[in-house]
């Protein structure tokens, strides 16, 4: 194989199959594309799915009921640990998970934490919906540029 010059920065190093083969660190993403990525994420910021999970988020950390019920659980969770893994005391460990299990059911029962909940799993599908429109858009680009007749010298008359 002979070398070649061109005008841009990385190495070919050829793995036989004709392809150049890159190393993770000479993938460096255009800075157009990062601008861009930057001013959706911006735009995300300001959708009312992420403003319905700041909004309640806000109100969960300021909600005292709610704020003892999660710091006795990370308690319960501590001893859980103890007793499984200093005490080895089986009989205690299932105490206390069941212990955990009724306070988590109290927690998931305040409306409040049933919205930010909600408002995760919103802006969780809002993100996977932005990811699989990309994704998808670049891969029907892929597959039309692949299927586009290239010049075929048979066809030649």
């Amino acid at each position: 194989m002979s070398a070649h010059a061109h005008d841009h920065d990385h190495d070919h190093n050829e793995d036989g199959s004709g392809m150049p083969s890159f190393d993770n660190r000479d993938l460096i993403v255009r800075e157009d594309i990062l601008a861009r990525a930057k001013e959706l994420a911006q735009l995300i910021t300001t959708s009312e799915e992420v403003e319905m999970y700041q909004r309640s988020e806000k109100l969960i950390q300021t909600h005292d009921r709610v704020q003892g019920l999660i710091a006795t659980i990370k308690k319960k969770q501590k001893e859980l640990v103890a007793f499984q893994n200093t005490f080895k005391n089986p009989a205690m460990v299932e105490k206390i998970e069941g212990e955990i299990d009724t306070i988590q059911d109290e927690l998931d029962n305040i409306p409040i934490v049933q919205q930010f909940q909600q408002s995760q799993v919103d802006v969780n599908y809002l993100l996977q919906s932005i990811v699989s429109v990309i994704r998808d858009s670049v891969a029907e680009k892929l597959d039309v540029e692949a299927a586009s007749p290239a010049e075929d010298p048979e066809e030649c008359d």
